[in-house]
């Protein structure tokens, strides 16, 4: 059984799973193994401080895989100024076909995508964003449930009613995030409306993700109750790996009269990375994390989570739904 859908359709794909934009995470080697095996990955530009390292990042993958992938850009406000026109520079003039947006609004960028031929996904955390994401002619919209890694918004809709909510207004392709790490959320999504499921937490628990294996095993370790929501007093709220920097993050955070900045040297992304993502200290930083924690238990390569998860979905249609039918 092949699940063919709109999505793997308007993207030339062979499977509807999608390895979305992580920081630090979407490097050539993982995304280069989520496209030879039939899935849609992205690279991460902002993990490269520089445009130019992206654009070595991008010929890199070109070198490792000759099927689709994209690059995710997130545009989100920053301490410091972020050059978006100059990474957008390198992304058109690469050759990459695909680009996934997230942040803010996609429209300035749209004409200059459509002229190049780019076709455009956009992460929305609600109903109403990923309407307005259509009218402004992207190709998918991508959403993302309240159980997600990173920041799920302050509307807090787990997929289970987000999914099929989104699917009933839009008439382009949807992808399902947030929670999914197996065929059963994979099926269920489809069940739902989706045309395609995004694995964020479950690709990073992964043989070719570039992570420390410290922070991998934590994630096979820990259950579907270990991640915290920071920075909700400052309505950015974000979902996090539980660890005693998060918990402190909140504890600071409950008191009356404190502020961003009585957080920010626990918060910090580079802390993060560097600390938990590349010396693989559980504790030195903030890491993101969903709740599909609790449904990993190994660390495969990218292609046979890929085969697992579609072999898996094929199994699940044709014996346990088969069964229910009268």
């Amino acid at each position: 059984m092949a699940f063919k859908t709109r999505f793997t359709e308007t993207f030339g794909i062979e499977h509807p799973i999608v390895c979305g934009g992580m920081n630090a995470v979407g490097r050539a080697e993982l995304i280069a193994a989520v496209a030879n095996a039939g899935a849609l990955g992205f690279l991460s530009a902002l993990t490269h401080p520089q445009p130019e390292l992206l654009e070595r990042e991008i010929k890199k993958t070109f070198e490792l895989t000759d099927k689709p992938f994209g690059v995710n850009l997130t545009m989100l406000p920053t301490i410091n100024p972020v050059p978006y026109e100059d990474y957008i520079e390198v992304i058109v003039g690469s050759g990459v076909k695909i680009v996934e947006t997230a942040g803010n609004n996609p429209a300035p960028f749209m004409e200059l995508f459509r002229s190049n031929g780019i076709k455009v996904i956009h992460k929305a955390v609600t109903v109403r964003h990923a309407v307005k994401a259509e009218s402004l002619g992207v190709d998918a919209v991508s959403i993302d449930g309240f159980e997600c890694a990173g920041h799920p918004g302050e509307d807090d809709i787990g997929g289970l009613v987000l999914i099929p909510a989104a699917a009933d207004q839009l008439t382009i392709p949807v992808i399902a995030s947030g929670g999914i790490a197996d065929a059963r959320g994979f099926i269920a999504a489809l069940a739902l409306g989706a045309d395609a499921v995004n694995m964020g937490t479950r690709f990073v628990a992964t043989v070719e993700s570039p992570i420390h294996e410290n922070i991998k095993k934590q994630i096979v370790l820990n259950t579907e109750r270990s991640t915290n929501i920071v920075f909700r007093k400052f309505r950015n709220s974000a979902r996090v790996a539980k660890n005693q920097i998060s918990d402190e993050i909140i504890e600071i955070e409950n008191q009356a009269e404190t502020t961003f900045d009585d957080i920010a040297h626990l918060a910090s992304g580079a802390r993060g990375r560097e600390q938990a993502f590349t010396n693989g200290e559980i504790d030195g930083g903030i890491w993101w994390a969903g709740q599909a924690q609790g449904l990993i238990s190994d660390i495969p390569t990218a292609g046979d989570l890929i085969n697992r998860v579609i072999t898996e979905g094929e199994m699940l249609i044709k014996k346990r739904l088969a069964n229910f039918t009268v």
